[in-house]
């Protein structure tokens, strides 16, 4: 990976960095909020028959991790198109 100038090196890695915070968070409140802090507010909600607290704690930050995982590799691949770093 070359960048053209270390000013679109820093820029780059600034976006990137940002990026995967973003998604972190958004993981975080899904697994912890949504599995543990508001479980028992969820639990009085039905999702395909199993309390939705419940659903969260066990499935729901699996398959929000998963789909993060295509997100970021998605949005990376536009990063580095714009900062030209992209693999051919």
């Amino acid at each position: 990976m070359a960048f053209e100038t270390p000013e679109k090196a820093k820029a780059y890695w600034r976006e990137n960095i940002s990026l995967v915070l973003k998604l972190l968070a958004i993981w975080f409140v899904v697994s912890f909020g949504c599995g543990i802090l508001l479980a028992e507010l969820l639990n009085e909600i039905r999702f395909f028959g199993f309390k939705l607290g419940f659903w969260f704690a066990q499935q729901g930050s699996i398959y929000v991790f998963v789909v993060l995982i295509f997100v970021y590799a998605r949005l990376t691949a536009k990063l580095d198109e714009k900062y030209r770093v992209h693999e051919d």
